[in-house]
């Protein structure tokens, strides 16, 4: 897990998986658990997650005392993490964390690219047990925290992996102890991401709170560090009600217009002479912004 404590450029996801061969999955059935951490806060990544062991183990994992993360402190998390992680010569798990930026592009896209949050939490979970297979892992039941209908999201499951029992279910961070693993590997990671954010902006922020929108410390935090035009730093959502709500009450009034009436080109352009590009500002080159051609 010690990729998610130097996640430097946070701009774009991290993938990581558990460090031992677990060799008894590549020779026996195994059950695999999908869940997901962070998909209601306004800041930092959602982390999706897997964990999967051989289905002649489940007795010994079951009394573990793994459980939904949301109902398990901190410390108790950690503990349980770290006590997981022990069995990986027998077990393993995978992480996809998903930046905040991804997701803002993803739900902000043009018509054609956008990708709705539950678009988002579908392909991953896909990846996910994709990841597991090319792995070597003798997946043959999966079971998965439903997003949305469980029903839908069910079939379109195993449409795509027929030679598995898949199972989604509402509360299955609770009912099956593969899923509440991943439920809390997932956690883990997005926890200490949150703790060891890399601040691109230049400025670091010690105080952000859960990211929750309700969380009074994470809205003192999005009031604070809103610069008028550009907005938010890169690790809030700029996709969310909640960041929106707040620059349009608050901040500078930006209205993007769309040239479409660009006077053609004809030969004799080409011989005129190109301005030289100037030189970019830090502020903007520390905010990953740029000039564009054309929106």
């Amino acid at each position: 897990m010690d990729a998610v404590d130097n996640w430097v450029d946070n701009s774009i996801n991290l993938e990581i998986s558990s460090t031992e061969e677990p060799t008894l999955c590549f020779e026996e059935d195994c059950v695999l658990g999908i869940d997901e951490a962070g998909r209601g806060p306004v800041l930092g990544p959602m982390v999706y997650g897997t964990a999967y062991w051989p289905l002649s183990k489940s007795k010994h994992f079951g009394e573990m005392g793994l459980d939904d993360s949301k109902v398990l402190s901190e410390a108790d998390r950690e503990k349980l993490f770290e006590l997981y992680n022990k069995e990986n010569a027998i077990s393993g798990w995978h992480l996809v964390c998903i930046s905040p930026v991804t997701i803002s592009k993803s739900m902000l896209a043009k018509d054609n690219q956008r990708e709705s949050l539950n678009e988002l939490s579908h392909n991953a979970a896909i990846h996910l047990i994709r990841v597991t297979l090319r792995r070597g892992v003798r997946v043959t039941e999966v079971y998965v925290d439903t997003v949305g209908p469980p029903e839908k999201y069910e079939a379109k499951l195993q449409a795509l992996f027929p030679e598995i029992k898949i199972t989604v279910s509402k509360k299955a961070d609770s009912l099956f102890k593969c899923v509440s693993a991943a439920s809390i590997c997932a956690k883990v990671a997005r926890d200490r991401a949150l703790k060891s954010w890399s601040w691109r902006e230049g400025t670091t922020y010690e105080k952000i709170g859960s990211g929750y929108p309700g969380d009074p410390v994470t809205k003192k935090f999005l009031r604070d560090s809103c610069d008028p035009i550009f907005g938010f730093p890169s690790v809030t959502r700029f996709s969310w009600s909640t960041a929106e709500d707040l620059l349009a009450k608050e901040h500078v009034k930006v209205q993007w217009t769309l040239e479409s009436n660009k006077k053609s080109k004809g030969a004799m352009d080409l011989f005129v002479k190109k301005e030289a590009t100037p030189k970019e500002d830090a502020f903007f080159t520390n905010r990953c912004i740029q000039q564009v051609v054309s929106l």
